[in-house]
């Protein structure tokens, strides 16, 4: 911690009468006497004072902005940084694309996360009745080549399953080369500047959900006086300024969740999400929490979301997320989402920090 030391003005005019040659031959060329010199009286006579102290604050901030700009390219702080943020001690990421009888949407999701530096592989839950076109498989594994910017290609496949259930999304992906999955849905887009950034918060807290999508819980009195959990939207998370779980719409978590999922997670949830069509994502929040006791942590980005018939957007969405937090707690034996209000910011894309 900084210390000031002021110096009074006994101290001052004791030092004011010390001896300085160096201070001697200044006075002489003017530099310690009163007179302004030239230019500036110059510059007063032509602008007047105001207008000459409004001028001077105008040169010293373009000074300031052409001085930092110069030192942020020579320390290597680029605003307009490629997307190639990838640690090579620990890989890239596999993106993990949920989709349902989108293939429009599809085809533009995997051509974009096809196109990040850090993927390193695609794989598309695939739970139609009907699998896959030829011509679908074709068309995507030509566009993952053509649209991936490395020199090794990512690895793309259909994880296809024999029934339509939400919890295929979280089933366990054999030979996967990464521990870092990128959980998305088909119609949203990560821009992959954003995605890589995220990718760097993961790494550092590696058993945590890193996501762009949060929402929120706590404890409702109803009107007969019992308790039940109310589920917050995103309008709730900007309004209290915490958050306690983020969605796997879009959300980077660690690989063993896909088997902590499948195998060792209460078998009467995987029912209660089959039987609902619904809370898949929230299950999983409540997984990661009871293993880590840990906050999820909310990376701030912009997405963009290309479709608009997901169950998000049906009626009665927010009663139903409800229900799925009261019916968790009794099946789960307790809710361990962990509030926080914490967020990761890039600093190199923000003016304030």
């Amino acid at each position: 911690m900084s210390t000031l030391v002021g110096i009074s003005g006994e101290d001052a005019n004791s030092i004011d009468a010390l001896y300085s040659p160096a201070k001697e031959k200044a006075a002489n060329r003017g530099a310690y006497s009163s007179r302004s010199p030239l230019l500036l009286r110059r510059a007063r006579q032509l602008f007047g004072e105001a207008k000459l102290k409004v001028f001077l604050g105008f040169f010293a901030i373009c000074v300031v902005v052409f001085v930092t700009s110069r030192l942020s390219s020579f320390m290597g702080w680029n605003p307009h940084y490629p997307s190639s943020v990838s640690s090579p001690s620990r890989g890239g990421y596999t993106v993990l694309i949920n989709t349902w009888k989108r293939n429009s949407l599809l085809k533009q999701s995997v051509a974009h996360y096809a196109s990040c530096s850090g993927t390193e592989a695609i794989h598309v839950v695939w739970s139609e009745s009907d699998p896959p076109s030829e011509s679908l498989k074709a068309y995507l594994k030509n566009i993952v080549f053509h649209k991936s910017q490395t020199a090794q290609k990512p690895n793309f496949k259909f994880d296809i399953n024999e029934e339509d259930n939400l919890n295929n999304r979280f089933k366990p992906i054999e030979d996967l080369k990464t521990d870092a999955i990128f959980s998305v849905d088909d119609d949203v887009i990560v821009p992959c500047p954003t995605l890589n950034f995220a990718f760097t918060v993961w790494q550092s807290a590696p058993f945590a959900m890193v996501g762009f999508v949060p929402r929120m819980h706590w404890l409702e009195k109803a009107e007969h006086g019992d308790t039940y959990y109310k589920y917050g939207g995103w309008w709730s998370v900007w309004s209290m300024g915490t958050y306690s779980m983020v969605l796997s719409k879009a959300a980077f978590f660690h690989r063993k969740y896909l088997d902590l999922y499948t195998h060792k997670m209460p078998s009467p949830i995987h029912d209660y999400v089959s039987r609902e069509r619904n809370c898949e994502d929230i299950a999983m929040s409540l997984l990661v929490a009871n293993a880590t006791g840990a906050p999820p942590i909310w990376v701030k980005g912009k997405i963009y979301e290309i479709g608009s018939s997901g169950i998000s957007s049906l009626k009665e969405h927010s009663e139903k997320r409800n229900k799925c937090l009261s019916d968790f707690a009794t099946l789960y034996g307790t809710i361990p989402l962990v509030s926080t209000n914490v967020k990761a910011v890039d600093a190199r894309q923000e003016w304030f920090w």
